[in-house]
């Protein structure tokens, strides 16, 4: 519940006169909050609690592992290759195609449009012969037919920040919560001792765009739902060691005496924050504990390091994020979301996407290997993407060996594995030109709302009041659960 609804519930009548004394209209003002009050309640009876009507039926799934590709990774480049494009290339994208689509500022200077063709080995992989960009996924090729790859999802945003934040919050605003911090809500965590949500970021080719914390952020949700960013350098959560002549035991004493504290406060203000504050006091120091075991890699095999590549041995890689992901993963954390920076190309893309794939293919492919010899594939949603994908043209000067694609959001690829998604799976196409969708589109709230599906959640009935309206992830339009791609 949002922290208003909160308040509503948890005021007293002595809270009430109390704050009314001054004025008249606070006890109006309660009156109209009464109005916004949900009627989902947390389960007291679980060790992280979540909603009590959570989840509305069956799940297949139990936890989501997010690796999301941040930048917009060319879909043409990778997993949407036509053969047509071979004789599209250098040739002039019609007007009958690009359909007066909004351009970037980046291209929209252009008086030409050249079409590019992809400069990379592409072959028909697995059961299905499934086109696949098998000189830069070659680890990703041998897991294909785990994998749905969805060739038609869709957005309306065009620029990195409003599309990112689209994705994650299921609206182009700011301040929504994101859908870690809405699972942390709904479903709570069996480990108490650990984030709901963790989220980790590492860089490719070269940074790209910059990342924001309010990508894993509450927003109106109570903070303690907020996504915990783990670093790959020093202390993984910032402030979880003792200062200096701080013991363990002092710290505790420290706690004990601020909860009191907030306690007190608590019973005259009634704010709900007050509890949230609380809540994360205990969880960093718990996670003094829980995260260094995390953390400690020593008791990984060398055939795991062998699995994931020699990069899962370096602290903050890509790789040594994907297996501490599978430990938060086996530990029962609900959501992790690996962001991973670098992938804005709009010049260089042949050498840089080359270096991102290099990082991120191998790893990737060992986590759905991993989990799968683990027995956990069947109730983890792995998924991987990025907020949209890339245009056929070229951007800036066309040459035989060098291109860049701006943004686009008409058409782009993720896939999925595991959680009660099909395996081995094509859904939707689009045009020879991979830039129109031409049958089964998938918006990225339809996406996110199977997401919830396969987590045993009807997301039209996973809402929160926040400013008269019945907010939730999949946003204010009709969103649908992608019956199709479900096992």
């Amino acid at each position: 519940m949002n922290p208003i609804d909160q308040f509503n519930r948890t005021l007293t009548r002595r809270q009430l006169l109390a704050r009314g004394r001054g004025c008249l209209g606070a006890a109006a003002l309660a009156s109209l909050l009464n109005a916004d009050t949900v009627t989902a309640q947390e389960n007291p009876n679980a060790s992280y609690p979540g909603l009590a009507d959570l989840p509305h039926f069956a799940p297949k799934a139990k936890r989501v592992i997010y690796l999301f590709m941040a930048g917009g990774p060319s879909h043409i480049d990778l997993f949407d290759y036509k053969p047509a494009m071979q004789d599209l290339h250098g040739t002039e994208l019609p007007d009958s195609i690009r359909n007066g689509q909004r351009l970037t500022g980046m291209s929209s200077g252009q008086s030409t449009f050249p079409c590019v063709a992809p400069m990379f080995k592409f072959e028909q992989i697995g059961e299905r012969g499934t086109w696949l960009n098998s000189e830069l996924l070659p680890h990703t090729a041998k897991i294909v037919d785990d994998l749905t790859i969805v060739r038609t999802m869709n957005t309306e945003a065009i620029n990195h920040d409003p599309a990112i934040t689209y994705i994650n919050t299921g609206t182009q605003q700011l301040g929504r919560p994101s859908m870690g911090s809405w699972l942390s809500y709904g479903l709570g965590s069996p480990n108490e001792n650990l984030p709901a949500y963790v989220t980790m970021i590492s860089v490719g080719a070269k940074p790209g765009q910059a990342l924001f914390s309010r990508l894993w952020g509450s927003g109106f949700l109570p903070s303690k739902h907020q996504g915990v960013q783990f670093r790959g350098g020093g202390d993984p959560v910032l402030y979880l060691s003792n200062p200096d002549g701080v013991d363990p035991e002092s710290r505790r004493q420290m706690l004990d005496g601020l909860a009191k504290l907030n306690a007190t406060r608590f019973d005259t203000v009634g704010d709900p924050e007050i509890q949230s504050r609380i809540a994360q006091y205990e969880m960093a120091y718990r996670m003094q504990t829980s995260v260094p075991d995390l953390m400690d890699m020593s008791s990984e095999t060398e055939q795991t390091h062998e699995l994931y590549g020699e990069d899962s041995k370096k602290p903050g890689t890509f790789a040594a994020n994907c297996v501490i992901a599978r430990r938060l993963a086996e530990r029962g954390v609900p959501f992790v979301q690996l962001f991973h920076r670098g992938w804005d190309q709009h010049g260089n893309l042949p050498n840089e996407i080359r270096k991102n794939c290099k990082s991120v293919d191998q790893p990737a492919a060992a986590l759905v290997q991993d989990l799968k010899q683990r027995g956990m594939l069947k109730d983890t949603v792995v998924i991987f993407g990025g907020e949209f994908g890339r245009t056929i043209y070229s951007q800036g000067k066309l040459t035989k060996d060098n291109y860049g694609r701006d943004h686009h959001g008409r058409c782009f690829s993720t896939w999925v594995a595991g959680g009660g998604f099909k395996a081995g799976f094509d859904f939707g196409s689009t045009d020879d030109y991979a830039y129109n969708i031409v049958e089964d589109p998938v918006h990225i709230n339809d996406f996110n709302a199977t997401v919830l599906h396969t987590l045993g959640i009807d997301h039209e009935r996973f809402t929160v009041k926040h400013q008269g309206l019945d907010a939730k992830l999949t946003g204010v339009e009709p969103a649908r659960i992608v019956q199709e791609i479900l096992a």
